[in-house]
């Protein structure tokens, strides 16, 4: 027998991954406090919902809404034992039904179809995955938050196209990946809202004859919103959610592989300023090299961002080139596997992120050893003594280069030296002969924490901007937080409705 591709690929990529999906699913199941939102729940719950509307609304006699209740009941309640059967789809479930309550119990289906019921369902376990990675999302940028926090005045050299380029504040440097995060929080809140809406009722791609309430059938189950046309509800929309998903895990593990590469970099020099705490998963011994620690949290890390983007690029290459309404991106299972696949991501960030260990005179010896603080020359002879970027910036680089050809440091670089640099370089221009910096100015113009503390720029890493950057920073983790505790707290509460007035058919 042949295995399905996409499954089979998804269990060999995320076999590294089982650790985490474990993790999640335990999570998962201890938050929800009773049986899994499976497919057969979400089936179990619209049925409750059919009954109730349909027998209250003149689409079913209410005479027989306390049998059909009952048998709903036993084949819920054989479902949820200990390995009990639980089918994922209408016409798997309904013989369930017939062999409890009789043909009787299929004048549930009017005004339905296992379209808009399948539609329906996928809907709804996509918005709670949605709502993990979103926790997850939570956790990981809060340490990061915290960690930015915790190194607001910690300087270290950042670098651009692969070189070390300017002095910065690692806690700035956190809080630019924090903001990355931030915006995939936003894509999580903005697909939460366009998956978060129900086809029930829309039946195949038209309607039907049969006035099923629709809205109410949406309060019960949770959706705050109807998908409103109904070829788009089984159609288009129901193959847009996995696509959009998978564009979100795809930013995540971008956002998670960027961070996880730059700090790889230190790996290769002899002497890093930035490297994992030893031990556990966070580092290994070669087995022939005795002085290597291989930075294997690191390498897992980006493995998984790497298989987090292979599942997600299924979705859309499953939905190219295919008619409306086919079934190939739908799969329940492979789209939980793609989500699970970036909340491991995540959950692995947060873990390097907690064991990073910083070498603060490392950092800075190595700052004091390069001339990442070069461009201040020519900033500040602009800025303070009027004389044009460019010049200043032609005055900057030869310093640069004759200290480079002459094994000299900013620390060790002879005034005298600036001032014969300077007058040559400007000379035959309008700017004054004489070098405007004093010694002590010229000095402290090379000085790393007095670049970062006397930055101006709104959204710098000087101290005022960066409390000011963590504040705001800590109130979108906050609201957040805020919106994914509603979220739940909004279905929790419309199952509860329906599980009371569904209650109040069954026979004594």
């Amino acid at each position: 027998m042949t295995c399905h591709p996409t499954r089979r690929i998804a269990a060999i990529l995320l076999a590294g991954t089982l650790f985490h999906a474990q993790a999640a699913a335990a999570q998962d199941t201890a938050a929800q406090d009773g049986p899994p939102r499976d497919e057969f729940f979400w089936l179990g719950q619209m049925n409750k919902a059919s009954l109730v509307i349909n027998s209250q609304e003149g689409l079913l006699d209410p005479d027989l809404a306390p049998g059909i209740a009952d048998a709903l009941t036993q084949v819920i309640t054989a479902g949820d034992a200990p390995d009990g059967e639980r089918p994922r789809t209408v016409i798997s479930f309904e013989p369930l039904l017939i062999d409890a309550g009789g043909p009787a119990v299929t004048l549930l289906h009017a005004g339905r179809s296992s379209q808009d019921m399948h539609a329906t369902f996928r809907a709804a376990m996509l918005r709670d995955k949605m709502l993990e990675m979103a926790d997850q999302l939570h956790l990981t940028t809060t340490t990061m938050v915290d960690l930015a926090e915790r190194h607001a005045g910690t300087i270290v050299p950042n670098y651009t196209n692969g070189v070390a380029a300017q002095p910065n504040s690692l806690g700035h440097y956190l809080l630019g990946h924090a903001a990355g995060l931030d915006r995939d929080a936003q894509r999580i809140r903005e697909a939460h809202a366009r998956i978060d809406r129900s086809a029930m009722g829309t039946t195949v791609l038209n309607g039907t004859g049969w006035p099923l309430n629709r809205q109410r059938m949406a309060d019960y189950l949770g959706f705050p919103a109807l998908v409103e046309n109904a070829y788009d509800a089984s159609q288009i929309s129901s193959m847009d959610h996995p696509v959009e998903v998978a564009g979100i895990v795809t930013s995540v593990a971008l956002h998670s592989g960027n961070l996880v590469e730059d700090i790889m970099t230190q790996y290769a020099q002899t002497r890093p300023w930035m490297l994992l705490e030893e031990g556990g998963e966070n580092t290994y011994v070669s087995s022939a090299m005795p002085q290597k620690r291989n930075p294997g949290l690191l390498n897992n890390t980006r493995s998984d961002a790497s298989q987090a983007i292979a599942l997600a690029m299924g979705p859309i290459l499953q939905t190219h080139n295919i008619t409306p309404g086919m079934p190939d991106p739908k799969d329940v299972a492979d789209n939980a596997a793609m989500v699970d696949a970036g909340i491991a991501t995540l959950s692995r960030l947060d873990a390097v992120l907690k064991a990073l260990v910083i070498d603060q005179d490392r950092a800075l010896e190595e700052l004091n050893s390069d001339w990442t603080a070069s461009q201040e020359i020519a900033d500040r002879l602009m800025r303070d003594h009027g004389l044009p970027f460019r010049e200043g910036h032609d005055v900057a680089s030869e310093i640069v280069t004759h200290a480079r050809q002459n094994g000299l440091g900013p620390l060790d670089f002879p005034y005298a030296e600036a001032q014969r640099i300077y007058a040559a370089a400007v000379a035959g221009t309008d700017a004054p002969a004489d070098m405007p910096l004093t010694e002590e100015q010229f000095r402290q113009t090379l000085d790393p924490a007095a670049i970062i503390a006397a930055r101006a720029t709104s959204g710098g890493p000087q101290p005022d901007e960066m409390t000011r950057m963590i504040g705001t920073a800590r109130a979108r983790l906050d609201n957040h937080a805020g919106w994914i505790a509603a979220r739940r707290g909004h279905v929790d509460a419309a199952l509860d409705r329906l599980d009371a007035d569904f209650d109040g058919l069954t026979q004594d």
